[in-house]
């Protein structure tokens, strides 16, 4: 050991001098030669350098975390400042010199409020926004929650921010308005149920459970579908008010009117005090509670009904009324009857005294109300019908106004007749699936009844089959024109391309389409189309209330067909000759 210690005197304090003198003193043991000791020291500081510029390597790598970390600082102060709008409120830092982790250390505290006040920010639009969006599904009547909104962190200033409360306020406003106005439905519904005698809960429930007052729920329904269903319930019950206050008024004046024919006592008059009341009333004035409930209607009906059984005297008066009403019915469902057949039996019965008047009154009434039923179940078709004239009138129109060279001049009223002529086209590309429907119903209507459906006297399908044939007629008289004119067309392009642009003879003739008297069309238009319809509409081959058809060859109706086949005719035959076969 004493040896070793003398022949390393530095070992305890090793540099780098010292072990290269060590490693000279080995070298000089071994005898290394001077080549080999060149070569090592040379190896030496290779190495040595190898590990500097490693360790340069990480300083300049470290440098670059540093200034990457200060350069995101910054952008993040930039970015924050930008979002936040908040560049007096929190001062940038003004350091830019010193070391970089002096920089770093003075944008750290500044970042890291921003970092805070962003995070309130956020918290911030994130509630308002939820408010706003919870009263928008308010307001759109959506009941199931949805996820909060999303905040764009990309603006979050003040001014943004002040934005969004002066949304939400003017949303809290429409909120604060739609709800007095469903208030104010919910009271005029409460009003008219209790004038009507009507269940109010059972009433705005079927509105909107909310309007419930009674199932305890906190927020009323505001949307636009409660606004608009509660609308509709208050015209629905403002309709039947008018309607009961209209019936009981009637009742009230037959009732006023029996009174005086039969000389009642005021006695007895006063029991219906409730009825007569309102008698001239108008329909606001009417306030009382169940004032126009049902029972009431009905009590009055049976007290009409009572004294009319009573007023004999009166009889032929009171059955030529109801025969009246009968017959109005039955020219308003178009059913032909033999009303002077029907007076004379009136009359017969009365004078021969062998009917009592309650059973004659009892058998008109079942007259009625058979008729109404028999009106009820024919107004779907007879409204369609009506849609079927209308659209066979305004389709003659649209064919003379087709013919009318002249409907593209700028002439007064022009441009109605072309709104007209727009709207009427779609209303003809209507009538074959009308006619359709009309088949269809009509034939559901007569094997559910077992009779066949007629109007004014002429059984409809009859009606229906021959304006039917008589449009396919039209259309094949239509496809012939067409062909013609597309052969002629072809004719005179074939004698262009052989003689050159000759004019052509047929082309030299009148331009102008020749139209000639239309046959189906009185002059003056007063005539009705229910008379149209059952003198014109079927042609020579006309139907008799049996349903025969008395010719076989259809002429043209009055609100069907525009041209006939011999105007169409001798408008070709002005123009060209036309060959035997194209």
């Amino acid at each position: 050991m004493a040896a070793a210690d003398a022949e390393y005197p530095l070992a305890g304090e090793t540099t780098c001098g010292s072990l290269l003198q060590q490693l000279q003193q080995i070298w000089d043991e071994v005898g290394e030669s001077d080549e080999d000791r060149d070569k090592m020291l040379l190896q030496l500081e290779q190495e040595c350098l190898d590990v500097y510029k490693r360790k340069v390597n990480q300083a300049v790598k470290s440098r670059a975390h540093l200034l990457q970390a200060l350069a995101d600082a910054r952008v993040d102060l930039s970015s924050l400042y930008s979002a936040l709008g908040e560049k007096t409120f929190i001062g940038i830092p003004e350091k830019t010199n010193g070391t970089i982790k002096e920089q770093l250390a003075a944008v750290a505290p500044t970042l890291d409020k921003l970092m805070k006040l962003k995070e309130e920010r956020v918290k911030e639009f994130s509630d308002v926004q939820n408010q706003i969006q919870k009263i928008c599904g308010e307001i759109a009547g959506i009941s199931e929650p949805v996820e909060r909104p999303t905040v764009d962190e990309s603006d979050l200033s003040l001014k943004k921010l002040d934005e969004f409360h002066a949304h939400l306020q003017e949303l809290q406003k429409e909120k604060s308005d739609r709800l007095h106005k469903v208030l104010e439905f919910v009271s005029t519904v409460h009003d008219l149920c209790a004038v009507l005698g009507m269940d109010f809960y059972s009433t705005v429930s079927e509105v909107h459970p909310s309007l419930n007052d009674s199932t305890g729920v906190q927020s009323k329904s505001i949307s636009n579908d409660t606004l608009s269903r509660l609308a509709k319930t208050v015209l629905v019950l403002k309709e039947d008010k008018k309607q009961r206050l209209h019936k009981l008024q009637e009742l009230a004046a037959q009732l006023t009117d029996l009174w005086n024919l039969m000389d009642t006592p005021e006695e007895e008059r006063s029991l219906f005090d409730h009825v007569t009341c309102n008698m001239s009333a108008s329909v606001d004035e009417v306030t009382i509670p169940g004032a126009l409930a049902l029972d009431i209607i009905e009590q009055a009906e049976v007290e009409v009904e009572r004294l009319d059984q009573l007023k004999s005297s009166r009889m032929k008066e009171i059955a030529f009324k109801k025969q009246a009403e009968l017959e109005e019915i039955f020219a308003r469902a178009h059913i032909e009857i033999d009303s002077e057949a029907a007076r004379e039996k009136i009359m017969a019965l009365i004078d021969s005294g062998n009917v009592e008047p309650a059973d004659l009154l009892a058998d008109m009434d079942n007259q009625i109300a058979n008729a109404k039923e028999e009106a009820a179940s024919r107004r779907e078709i007879l409204d369609k019908v009506e849609k079927w004239m209308s659209a066979c009138e305004e389709e003659s129109w649209l064919e003379d106004y087709n013919r009318d060279d002249n409907r593209y001049n700028a002439s007064r009223g022009a441009h109605l007749n072309l709104k007209r002529a727009e709207k009427a086209r779609i209303l003809v590309n209507k009538i074959p699936a009308l006619v359709d429907t009309l088949v269809s119903k009509t034939r559901a209507w007569e094997q559910d009844r077992g009779i066949s459906f007629t109007y004014d006297g002429v059984p409809l399908l009859a009606m229906l089959d021959e304006y039917a044939m008589l449009r396919q007629d039209r259309e094949e008289e239509k496809r012939r024109m067409r062909d013609q004119k597309k052969y002629h067309e072809q004719m005179n392009k074939e004698q262009d391309s052989m003689f050159g642009a000759t004019p052509s003879p047929a082309r030299q003739a009148s331009t102008k389409k020749v139209v000639g008297p239309r046959s189906n069309g009185s002059a003056n238009g007063a005539a009705s189309r229910r008379l149209s319809l059952n003198a014109h509409q079927n042609g020579s081959r006309s139907i008799n209330k049996e349903g025969r058809r008395e010719s076989a060859r259809p002429i043209a109706p009055v609100n069907y067909v525009a041209i006939s086949k011999e105007d169409a005719a001798s408008h070709i035959s002005g123009t060209e000759a036309i060959p035997s076969t194209p």
